[in-house]
């Protein structure tokens, strides 16, 4: 469910038309529900209500202080996986306590900065990362909370690109050395085992992956503490998918999943960390655009767009679809075309839908993606040096800018040219 719905002929944000915010801030840019991402964060903490357990957002989803804040606010902790967003998570006000840090590639300076911040917990994933973080919480006189992510070695069946819980992945422990991984974090001054971690992909559709992955990390629950650890936290990642289109098939909902939780490790009396982003945020938020052209090529139309790949990259990089509706509510007898959707970027690639069915559309109007809170402006660029695109939130009736579009100006400003030029 979402709060942008068509009323009087228009699409509305909340209590807010669409159009009004376009002809505010200009276009394109990303524009957020404060409603939606409340409800999706309350669902979780509802469907592990049955015991104890922390909701950690993960920032990289979507990283924006003001979105943080209000998650925050909610009792929300935050999953990061480097210092600007540990650093971010502790702007919005996200106590330490309720920070895990993740990650393959953590600097000795992220720990440090962690360490000396204040931290729940780092999630390791190397006996590398382990010595580095032992040597770093032994220079500042502090001990270090860890989990180990171990990878099951499950197929998550999800995209290639966003599964991170096979063999093959650069992700975590392999399940056959966890034992031995925790005997020596165990012996390293300055770490504190207090859990494991386990994070198997993302945009998981159905619960079977989750299952047999979280069985596996109960029994080696078990096995580690006949070893003599105290394994207290069970950090579950996230991943639970979200629907991209709107048909009859929806992904399982966060009381499937986490009845499916308390099934597998509920009875191990362990906090149960979870690290959800997508399906927070994902169907939050909208990219909003505007036709600049309408374009007839060789059997094919083109709906030419001031967005491009560079604001909204998962077409491209994952073959993602994203649902294009228009902003002034189509005529139900409306006839349907096929639309090839691209944007202005200079790459082939830059394409968002081929033969996209849309109701009829021309130069000036407004379209909105949907699903795209997640992964949307976290992973945007200036390619071809076109300015990162604002991000707006609606609260009620009300809306704000929580991240303006740069000036040309500021852009070029943070080049420099050396003296000898």
């Amino acid at each position: 469910m979402d709060h942008f719905l068509y009323r009087a002929g228009r699409l509305w944000a909340e209590d807010v038309p669409v159009g009004e915010i376009a002809e505010t801030v200009g276009t394109p840019f990303y524009l957020y529900s404060s409603a939606t991402l409340r409800r999706h964060l309350r669902l979780f903490a509802e469907a592990l209500a049955w015991g104890p357990h922390l909701v950690c957002f993960a920032a990289k989803a979507l990283g924006n202080v003001a979105v943080l804040r209000l998650l925050g606010e909610e009792g929300a902790g935050a999953d990061v996986v480097s210092e600007g967003e540990y650093r971010r998570a502790r702007a919005a006000g996200i106590p330490g306590e309720r920070i895990v840090f993740s990650g393959v590639g953590k600097t000795r300076t992220e720990m440090r900065t962690a360490l000396s911040g204040g931290i729940r917990q780092f999630n390791i994933e190397s006996e590398p990362e382990m010595r580095a973080l032992s040597e770093v919480a032994v220079s500042l006189g502090r001990e270090a909370p860890v989990a180990i992510r171990i990878n099951p070695d499950v197929d998550a069946r999800t995209h290639a690109k966003i599964a991170t819980g096979g063999g093959e992945t650069k992700f975590g422990i392999p399940l056959s050395r966890a034992r031995e991984a925790y005997r020596t974090a165990a012996a390293l001054p300055g770490l504190r085992v207090v859990g494991v971690d386990v994070h198997i992909g993302s945009q998981l559709t159905e619960l079977a992956p989750f299952e047999a992955a979280y069985r596996k990390i109960a029994d080696l629950t078990a096995l580690l503490r006949a070893d003599g650890h105290d394994i207290r936290v069970l950090d579950l990642g996230g991943g639970l998918g979200i629907p991209y289109t709107r048909s009859n098939q929806v992904p399982p909902l966060p009381a499937e999943y986490g009845e499916m939780v308390r099934r597998t490790v509920g009875g191990l009396g362990c906090e149960v960390v979870i690290e959800p982003g997508r399906l927070v945020a994902g169907n939050a938020g909208l990219l909003v655009a505007r036709v600049i052209y309408v374009k007839d090529g060789e059997g094919r139309r083109f709906l030419i767009l001031d967005a491009g790949m560079n604001d909204l990259v998962r077409p491209a990089l994952y073959e993602a679809h994203h649902d294009i509706v228009p902003v002034a509510e189509p005529a139900p007898d409306a006839p349907l075309q096929p639309f090839d959707v691209v944007g202005p970027v200079c790459e082939t690639g830059d394409i968002f839908a081929r033969a996209r069915l849309l109701p009829p559309l021309a130069e000036g109007d407004l379209v909105a993606f949907r699903s795209a809170g997640a992964y949307g402006a976290v992973m945007a660029s200036e390619y071809n040096s076109r300015p990162l695109v604002p991000e707006v939130l609606v609260q009620r009736d009300q809306f704000a800018v929580i991240r303006a579009r740069p000036s040309f100006d500021e852009l070029i400003a943070r080049d420099s040219i050396p003296p000898w030029l």
